[in-house]
Order: C-alpha cells, then sequence, then structure tokens
C-alpha cells in the first residue's frame, strides 16, 4: 500500500500537462512529501467545467462498518466493484494527483531497532512529473477526535496489481499511473467503461527505483501548499 510519495515539480508544469485553467492550491512550495491525512494538489473539473488544481486531504471516507468515532481514511482503492466507491466513478469525482516519486516499506531491508526502510519509484533517476488515478469528494465528519467535526475535501488513489518492478518490494498491489496527457484526458473525461482501462500496471520499463529525497518528514499538521 502505497502511504507515502513525493512532488517536485512546479504548478506550470502540471497545468501545462494536465491543461489545467487555475491554481485554486495557492502552490508555492518545489518540493514535497505526502503522508495519509496530509493536503496536497489534485487537478479536477470545477462544478464550472473548468480544469483547475485544487487542494484536498489524503484519504477518502472508509466504508461505514470501518468507521467508529472518527475516521482518518482510505488512501488507497482497488476494489471499484464495491458499492461504497461505485458513487465516485463518474467524471465528476475523479481527479489525477501529481507526483514524482512514491514509497513502499521494503521489509527485506529492515535496519537497527527493526525498522523498515522504505523503497522509492520514479519514472526514471530524473523524476519525471506523472500522476495518480484518483478520486475526490467533500466530506463533513471527524478525521481526528481533538478536532472534532469538520468540513473536508478529500482524496484517494487507484492501485492495481504490481509490475516485477515492484513486486519484489510489495507483492499485493502498486497505484494505477497516469504519464501521458492523452490519459489524464481520458480519467477526467471519459465515461467509466472507458477510464476503468487506466487500472492496470505500469509496463516494467517505465519504473525504476530511486534513493530517498533528503529531507526531514514535514510536521504533523502537514500544510504542503
Amino acid at each position: 500500500m502505497c502511504n507515502l510519495y513525493n512532488v517536485t515539480t512546479t504548478r506550470d508544469a502540471v497545468l501545462q500537462f494536465t491543461k489545467a485553467f487555475r491554481d485554486r492550491a495557492g502552490w508555492n512550495e518545489a518540493s514535497f512529501d505526502v503522508y495519509p491525512g496530509y493536503q496536497a494538489p489534485i487537478v479536477r473539473v470545477a462544478e464550472d467545467g473548468q480544469r483547475e488544481i485544487a487542494r484536498a486531504t489524503w484519504g477518502m471516507p472508509s466504508p461505514p462498518a470501518y468507521v467508529k468515532n472518527y475516521d482518518p481514511g482510505v488512501t488507497n482503492i482497488r476494489n471499484v466493484s464495491s458499492p461504497h466507491w461505485r458513487r465516485w466513478l463518474g467524471p465528476t469525482s475523479r481527479c489525477v494527483v501529481p507526483f514524482t516519486s512514491f514509497a513502499e516499506p521494503d521489509p527485506a531491508s529492515k535496519i537497527e531497532g527493526g525498522r523498515v526502510p522504505n523503497a522509492w519509484f520514479a519514472g526514471n533517476e530524473d523524476r519525471p512529473l506523472m500522476f495518480f488515478a484518483g478520486f475526490w469528494t467533500p466530506w463533513k465528519g471527524v478525521r481526528k477526535v481533538r478536532d472534532g467535526e469538520q468540513e473536508y475535501e478529500l482524496f484517494g488513489f487507484l492501485t492495481t496489481s504490481p509490475n516485477e518492478i515492484v513486486s519484489p518490494i510489495h507483492q499485493k498491489a502498486m497505484p494505477a499511473i497516469l504519464t501521458t496527457p492523452e490519459e489524464v484526458e481520458t480519467w477526467l473525461t471519459a465515461p467509466w467503461d472507458e477510464a476503468r482501462l487506466l487500472q492496470r500496471p505500469l509496463p516494467g520499463n517505465m519504473l525504476v527505483i530511486v534513493p530517498p529525497q533528503a529531507k526531514p518528514k514535514p510536521d504533523e499538521e502537514g500544510l504542503l501548499l
């Protein structure tokens, strides 16, 4: 399960790649790590039909059976045939999530104290801009008990079977990744019968293992933009 990714790019690069019309996220940081529950940029189609960069919190609403007095959210979505997820399959609930590398815990590389380090993956050593195929939704509820009920815009992204690069590290899944403007266009606009074909592993020759970015973990509140 991918619960950490990095964005090292520019707002203009995302605007150009996705043909977004405006930035509502207030993007002002060149490189940052994203953890569950943190805010990060997504690209979606707004109510007026314009494509925009927005800021949302990572973690879609959990199925009711898994919620008690708060809901930390679901970061990775695999079973889109579930009634819980079907409500968000249409274009108005889809988004793309920019990233330049993502991490999976590597149990084979445990270090002192039993800590499990992350293996990082990117399109190549230069970490080109890529996108997760995602969903977003407005939501009102409790993410942290201490904060009480609040209104949020939430996002999560699809996972699929791992390719030969990811599977030695994580055998169960990898994110569904979009690498071209045409794939972004399909995900944001096409009927589900067409868009669902993008829930597939990225070919192994389009992904490599890269060193981790040299930066400290963000603070607990995680305001990244």
